[in-house]
């Protein structure tokens, strides 16, 4: 095969922050295949620094506007394992709560407003409006009701006010729980039709497979989001404040983010990692929803990740209203959380809608920061992206120019990267 093909994407659209793709294929051989990460980086660790023990969770909620949930709560982990707190059981039901509107609203986001546009071949979601209507506008609602869910727990909708470390400045009222429980119950109908929409157009998902390490969080009761420990499907588990050993940070000279290894060349983490390693305390309807999809543990092809979000927005659904229940029937109790000012030093994680996050914080006697370490969930998968895109173009090399773009586009997006999130080092 002769001829070349010059593929430079600066930048990739219909994801959060800067990535390039630069690809060169010359008679049918791949010469360059780089995902390059070319964001500005950003010091939230060094922010942190001298900064009261209360202050923390509300500076690293900015790190991320999608996951700014995920990240306060992460934040309230860490700083409360420093400090030796151990949280209400009502407090951890409405964290969990918190987690899954997070869930709902960036996966459907994602689903609804940047994979689709794919499936259905157009640049965007705007023409969508048009030609898909009534299914836009079910998602519209779906995203509308997360977003009214993180409002009521977390005090407005993106970086939450009402959880502290210890507990909640504010508890909701009984009365609007049980309005939020039907707000769930009703949105049940409009999360059927997007997923039927999805499983209409599935087949215009690329046949990819690698073999790769998944890592999540895991537990012997649940579907972990909030807690467990960290494992991995090519075996092992580890403590959280044992991170470290599992991430594995370096560098590489085309990103501005740290890539990340365990025991292969690279791992995967979000929604597939978590679906492989926690198949089976999903609810019984995801289960149904994988099941048609055929998504089952172990799954290698990382364009699932889009359909394992999608199982897990059934899953949150389900799962919200069950915790919901629980709340209404114990009754909501005013407390206040009581924190024991002390040094130490803790770490916490959680799962986020792109993958597994973690915090490490070191407290001085007065309470205020000395040292910060948060290592993000998209910086864990650039590795992976990296992989996975050195396996795919040299399968598609006959392919035309657009063709092989476009799909080198999608894999990126499958992902669901936050890249300006994952951006913690500068090269000098």
């Amino acid at each position: 095969m002769s001829g070349e093909k010059i593929i430079k994407v600066n930048h990739v659209t219909r994801v959060e922050g800067h990535g390039n793709i630069h690809i060169t294929i010359k008679d049918g051989r791949v010469e360059e295949c780089q995902w390059q990460v070319v964001e500005a980086p950003r010091f939230f660790e060094a922010m942190l620094r001298g900064r009261k023990w209360h202050e923390v969770a509300h500076i690293t909620s900015r790190i991320c506007g999608i996951c700014s949930i995920g990240h306060t709560l992460t934040s309230l982990k860490a700083t409360e394992a420093a400090m030796g707190l151990t949280i209400s059981e009502q407090t951890e039901k409405f964290r969990r709560l918190l987690m899954h509107a997070e869930n709902l609203q960036s996966h459907i986001l994602h689903l609804g407003y940047l994979v689709l546009p794919d499936l259905l071949g157009v640049g965007s979601v705007v023409p969508l409006a048009s030609s898909h209507t009534e299914e836009v506008l079910h998602v519209v609602r779906l995203h509308r009701l997360a977003n009214e869910m993180s409002d009521l727990l977390g005090g407005r909708t993106t970086h939450p006010q009402r959880p502290v470390v210890g507990g909640f400045a504010k508890w909701p009222t009984v009365e609007e729980m049980e309005a939020l429980r039907k707000k769930l119950e009703e949105s049940v109908p409009d999360v059927e039709t997007v997923a039927s929409l999805i499983k209409g157009l599935a087949n215009k998902l690329p046949q990819f497979q690698r073999e790769t390490e998944y890592i999540a969080l895991t537990h012997p009761d649940e579907y972990a989001l909030y807690d467990g420990d960290i494992a991995s499907t090519d075996g092992g588990t580890w403590p959280v404040e044992e991170y470290k050993e599992v991430t594995n940070e370096y560098l590489v000279p085309q990103s501005t983010a740290k890539f990340t290894k365990n025991k292969r060349d690279s791992y995967m983490v979000g929604a597939l990692a978590r679906l492989n390693l926690n198949y089976d305390h999903l609810s019984p309807k995801a289960k149904e929803v994988a099941k048609g999809f055929g998504l089952q543990p172990t799954n290698f092809n990382p364009f699932m990740n889009n359909i394992a979000q999608l199982v897990e927005v059934v899953h949150s659904l389900e799962d919200s209203i069950r915790l919901v229940d629980d709340i209404v029937k114990d009754g909501i109790k005013d407390e206040k959380p009581l924190v024991p000012i002390q040094a130490g030093r803790g770490s916490g994680s959680t799962e986020v809608p792109r993958g597994i996050l973690f915090h490490e914080y070191e407290y001085n006697k007065d309470g205020e920061c000395v040292w910060a370490n948060c290592v993000i969930p998209t910086n864990q998968n650039h590795g992976n992206i990296q992989k996975d895109m050195e396996v795919l173009v040299p399968q598609i090399t006959n392919h035309p120019q657009k063709e092989i773009e476009l799909m080198a586009e999608m894999l990126v997006r499958a992902y669901d990267p936050c890249i300006s999130c994952s951006v913690h080092c500068i090269f000098l």
